[in-house]
């Protein structure tokens, strides 16, 4: 997501750079605000892919309005030097100095000279598609204009240039005094500035979207910032209605997810067949102090090969993930989604996103993971979508942990004699003496009937004998009864959907309300 356009009011806020996204181009008009001065102006966003690809007709005089420098002689791409004013590159907003031609009409041309670069330009035809890319690290002696690539300026992102491609270009009108409204982006669209002096980089990579007062669950109508993983924000983006506040956030959470998903494919390269990355991504914690108020904090959950981790911020290297806040075992916690609170309008007319273009994402999506001996915690989402990837994402990455474990055993009690209780994924229940191993009884998944528990430590277990179809109870005590609960419930509902995987998606509640929606 980039920003462009004139300086913002003097606060600790910044003007939005450029958000990193891989896909979709965007245009809108939204207002920026700076929640400190109460300062607001119009700006114009353009969401577009890292590697921009433009069609230029060429002109009977001025040509493709382009000049260019460098090539495969000078070890670098033959890079755009001059942008002409007026001409035909220049009438696209989408081309710019200081970008690296990749391909010609469908050729690619990083390895080639100038002189094959210029040549295949003049003869490609009236109509010419060129793919460029900015060049991040440009060498002295090609001499670009300004907005040439330089050390990062004290307002943008560490981790991105100002002139980065793909991402959300903001361009300012010239008065620094927000309108009544956004104008018309027919009537009043801003012009692209062909040196980027003003802008600011907000990478997408491991970002996250906020449309929530900091600290509270106070909803901001029809907007929301982004925030780079190294802390720099887009400002408060605000949309003139809930359809465009939707669409946008829609968009910039898709390429977020994208970007999560490069990550995770790279960081599974580094890691066993049975400590895969399986789904990752930010969503916001609710606090209880001691007070008994609510706050609330972003969080970062990832779901790796045995274990739930429980970040501050995201794990960028391998060695990151040894410094989680938390860890947890998948097959000792219990994944439950809060059931949606939608207003009658919404939920009448809710889709499959849980979010209607007249009635925006409605939100908050919350769901709760509740852990060993009776801990919990609380998270919440931005869309509905997200809720139901986290549902079907904790699903798969337990079963696929009960999978690869095959069995757990917990030490338990009865009467003052120490006992062994094996949950087994083939053989359902194993209940034996610790000391000489001798099984005491044993029973399939199928056979378990029912059960309760003092909510401390002890559990009563009623089977049904296959022969006599009687009930039969069994009593024992454990050190972290809630553990030992989640883990059977784990086990039994692999096995289940080893067996009819249909039925687990019928039990799945975000799928239900979309449907009953």
């Amino acid at each position: 997501m980039s920003a462009e356009g004139p300086p913002p009011p003097a606060g600790p806020r910044r003007l939005p750079g450029r958000l990193l996204v891989p896909v979709r181009t965007k245009t809108g008009v939204v207002l920026l605000h700076d929640e400190v001065s109460g300062n607001a102006y119009a700006v114009r966003l353009k969401l577009t892919k890292e590697h921009r690809t433009v069609t230029l007709r060429r002109q009977p005089v001025g040509g493709l309005g382009l000049s260019i420098k460098g090539g495969a002689e000078y070890r670098v791409p033959a890079v755009i030097s001059k942008v002409f004013k007026g001409h035909a590159a220049d009438r696209t907003g989408m081309l710019f100095p200081g970008d690296a031609v990749l391909q010609v009409n469908g050729i690619n041309v990083e390895n080639a000279t100038h002189e094959e670069v210029v040549h295949l330009l003049r003869n490609a035809g009236d109509e010419v598609t060129v793919t460029v890319e900015y060049l991040r690290e440009a060498p002295s002696f090609l001499k670009l204009p300004l907005g040439s690539p330089g050390p990062p300026s004290a307002h943008s992102s560490r981790a991105s240039s100002p002139l980065f491609d793909s991402g959300l270009h903001l361009n300012g009108s010239s008065s620094h005094t927000a309108p009544s409204s956004p104008p018309s982006p027919v009537a009043n669209e801003p012009k692209y500035e062909k040196r980027w002096l003003d802008a600011w980089s907000v990478p997408l990579s491991m970002a996250r979207i906020s449309r929530y007062r900091a600290g509270a669950e106070t909803l901001r109508p029809n907007a929301f910032q982004v925030v780079a993983l190294d802390g720099v924000s887009s400002g408060l983006l605000q949309f003139p209605s809930a359809q465009e506040h939707a669409g946008w956030l829609q968009a910039v959470s898709a390429n977020i997810g994208d970007l999560t998903l490069q990550t995770m494919e790279m960081t599974n390269k580094c890691c066993s067949p049975c400590d895969q990355v399986v789904h990752m991504g930010w969503v916001s914690e609710r606090l209880e102090e001691a007070d008994r108020s609510q706050t609330f904090r972003p969080t970062f959950l990832a779901l790796k090969g045995p274990s739930l981790y429980v970040f501050c911020t995201p794990p960028v290297s391998i060695l990151d993930w040894v410094r989680a806040e938390k860890t947890y075992n998948l097959c000792e916690v219990l994944f439950k989604v809060d059931k949606p609170q939608l207003p009658d309008a919404c939920c009448s007319r809710a889709s499959l996103g849980f979010w209607d273009p007249d009635f925006g994402d409605q939100g908050p999506h919350c769901f709760s993971v509740q852990v060993g001996r009776g801990g919990s915690h609380s998270f919440s989402v931005e869309l509905g979508s997200e809720l139901a990837e986290w549902e079907a994402r904790f699903q798969r990455a337990t079963f696929m942990e009960v999978q690869r474990t095959r069995s757990r055993t917990y030490v338990c009690s009865w009467r003052g004699r120490t006992l062994c209780l094996t949950v087994d994924f083939a053989l359902g229940f194993t209940c034996f003496d610790s000391r000489t191993k001798n099984v005491l009884w044993r029973y399939k998944f199928s056979q378990l009937k029912g059960s309760s528990d003092d909510g401390k430590g002890r559990v009563r277990l009623l089977f049904q004998n296959l022969d006599t179809k009687q009930i039969e109870t069994k009593e024992l005590e454990f050190q972290d009864l809630t553990a030992v609960l989640h883990c059977i419930h784990s086990f039994m509902a692999a096995k289940v959907a080893s067996v009819d995987a249909a039925f687990m998606d019928s039990q799945s509640v975000t799928r239900k309300f979309m449907h009953s929606s």
